[in-house]
């Protein structure tokens, strides 16, 4: 692998692309790793790629906090996920966490309480 395409992107992507959306780039790949380091409990949640979207990959804590960034395949969130020892789930299988959905209830919240 060279190091044009550190985290598998080229390689690891095939010849989809989804028709509006950008290509992921290692900027995403490394947001969601600086996001599973400097958290507790982080798991990825693996979305499909749409006709308007790429494939993106959500990294939820274990508080609930989140961040969706393009992978552009599933293998390279399932690589990055294996390197860094933290499991990788299938969305369309098995749904968002509940502590995701619990978050983002807490956040509206205390955005209508301003």
């Amino acid at each position: 692998m060279g190091w044009r395409d550190r985290y598998g992107l080229k390689r690891l992507r095939g010849p989809r692309k989804a028709k509006f959306d950008r290509k992921a780039n290692d900027t995403d790949i490394e947001a969601l790793i600086a996001f599973a380091k400097s958290r507790i409990g982080v798991e990825f949640y693996v979305e499909p790629e749409t006709f308007a979207t790429d494939t993106t990959a959500v990294a939820v804590a274990r508080d609930g906090e989140w961040t969706r960034r393009r992978v552009g395949s599933p293998k390279v969130i399932a690589k990055v996920a294996k390197d860094l020892a933290l499991p990788v789930y299938d969305v369309q299988i098995t749904g968002y966490p509940a502590s995701m959905r619990a978050y983002n209830e807490r956040r509206k919240q205390d955005n209508q309480s301003l």
